[in-house]
């Protein structure tokens, strides 16, 4: 079998979120926030990096720790965590990483002479004055910072708005000078919060930021902005890319000026798959999720959308994906399906073993809290943080469903499951998730991995698989092979 790339395309082991993706030179580099398997809050780890060839999504390096949250002296202790952060190449040619802590509501910056090398600590973002962003009177508290490098200008775009948070009307930009720390054009709030899609008019607040294009802010409902700022440019047009009020999509904005006049375009990636009507319901999610922080990135002429999924039934273990995504000629983007071949190039080999933590769907179509939860089947491993344990399904139970997309198939005529503990019941194997039943594997309990196979014709073509359980207990899915 060729050398083949699954989502999540990092290790099974690793668990980097918020991912913003960044070519420079010849290799696109992946930085993100970093949780810990097992972690009981987010972003727990020190700041490390994976990249990769422009030219071979598959082969991605780890780069080692960029960055450890104990950097900066008021965190020496490690009592903070390291929040979503993001890269930006300035004007003198050095790379500069921008990123809050956990406790604290300004922008800190590291730099450092290469993408992936050792960034040291640079800076606070701030006023002519020398006043941090985020310390004076009436500023919002500053969050997930995304930049854009263009000449001596560097647009920084920050913010939170938890549901129902009035004194946090939207997303901000603001404009940095040359030294990629002092503020040359102060905040303009660019997108609402979910209290402010219906205002007319500004909003009476002793925030001093001015609010633009408050005309346009309607077009955000139900869609209003969260938080996870990221910013891109596709020839003139600026692309705002953020987290919605309902957290699991990521949407995106767009205008021809970076400080100003951004419309509400659409969704990009949902992590539960809602809207997508391709192959089940709109309002069907396929997945268990809940937060989602990315952003997308042109790589050997193609685009991809990078975000993030939840692991094993907490909030706190986040793994990075990835998705083609289309930029059409009016400028729109399709949302993307989610899947399990990623940044593979097209389908997987219709043959071989195949490792459950790749599953792009985990669902029951009568189970409508799709917020996920420890109580839901879930990917996890076995030891602890660190450990380099392949991740498996726990937690498997009846109604059930787990998919794969997509396969290339070609003569079929055997599939097998691995699975380990407590099963009483058999596995429906599909090509729809509603579609007929093509064969059935009634596995035994067991103690260890074992692996149970029955006959299948599957035709011939690009396809999906979904494995149904029925029946009870609660055991574990290690896996499939397609083939004898």
């Amino acid at each position: 079998m060729k050398k083949q790339i699954f989502n999540p395309y990092m290790p099974s082991w690793e668990h980097v979120p918020d991912g913003e993706p960044h070519v420079f030179g010849d290799r696109v580099y992946v930085y993100g926030s970093h949780d810990f398997f097992n972690g009981w809050v987010f972003c727990q780890g020190d700041y490390v990096c994976y990249s990769a060839p422009v030219t071979d999504l598959t082969d991605w390096r780890y780069e080692g720790v960029i960055y450890p949250k104990t950097s900066e002296e008021m965190n020496a202790d490690g009592h903070m965590c390291l929040y979503a952060p993001d890269v930006t190449q300035g004007p003198d040619g050095r790379y500069y990483l921008y990123y809050v802590y956990d406790k604290v509501g300004f922008v800190s910056v590291a730099v450092c002479d290469t993408p992936a090398g050792k960034y040291k600590f640079y800076g606070h973002v701030h006023y002519k004055d020398g006043t941090r962003l985020g310390d004076r009177k009436g500023d919002m508290p500053q969050f997930d910072p995304g930049v854009l490098t263009e000449g001596n200008r560097t647009y920084l775009y920050t913010g939170f708005c938890g549901n129902h948070m009035k004194d946090r009307i939207g997303a901000m930009a603001t404009v940095l000078g040359p030294d990629m720390l002092t503020i040359e054009e102060e905040p303009v709030i660019i997108a609402p919060g979910d209290c402010y899609t219906d205002v007319t008019a500004p909003v009476e607040t002793e925030c001093p930021y001015p609010q633009d294009s408050v005309e346009n802010w309607k077009g955000y409902k139900d869609h209003a902005f969260f938080e996870a700022p990221s910013i891109r440019k596709i020839g003139d047009t600026y692309y705002f890319v953020f987290s919605s009020q309902v957290m699991h999509e990521l949407c995106y904005a767009t205008s021809k000026n970076p400080t100003s006049g951004f419309t509400y375009r659409g969704v990009i990636v949902s992590n539960v798959d809602l809207h997508i009507d391709s192959y089940k319901p709109a309002d069907m999610p396929t997945c268990f999720g809940a937060n989602n922080h990315g952003g997308f990135e042109l790589i050997n002429g193609q685009y991809y959308i990078f975000y993030h999924r939840h692991t094993n039934g907490n909030w706190f273990n986040r793994q990075g994906c990835a998705e083609k995504m289309q930029v059409l000629p009016d400028g729109t983007i399709p949302q993307v399906q989610i899947t399990s071949c990623g940044l593979n190039g097209g389908p997987l080999e219709g043959k071989g073993f195949y490792p459950a933590y790749i599953a792009c769907n985990i669902f029951n179509p009568d189970e409508k809290n799709f917020i996920v939860d420890i109580k839901h089947p879930r990917i996890t491993q076995d030891g602890k943080d660190g450990d380099q344990e392949e991740g498996y399904v726990a937690n498997m139970q009846n109604g059930y469903t787990l998919g794969f997309k997509f396969f290339d198939f070609k003569g079929v005529k055997k599939i097998s499951v691995t699975t380990r503990g407590y099963v009483y019941g058999k596995y429906e194997i599909r090509t729809k998730w509603d579609g007929p039943v093509l064969a059935e594997i009634t596995p035994i309990g067991s103690n260890i991995w074992e692996s149970f196979s029955a006959d299948i014709s599957i035709p011939d073509g690009v396809g999906e698989l979904y494995f149904k359980f029925v029946g009870g207990g609660s055991h574990q899915f290690k896996g499939f092979k397609i083939g004898d």
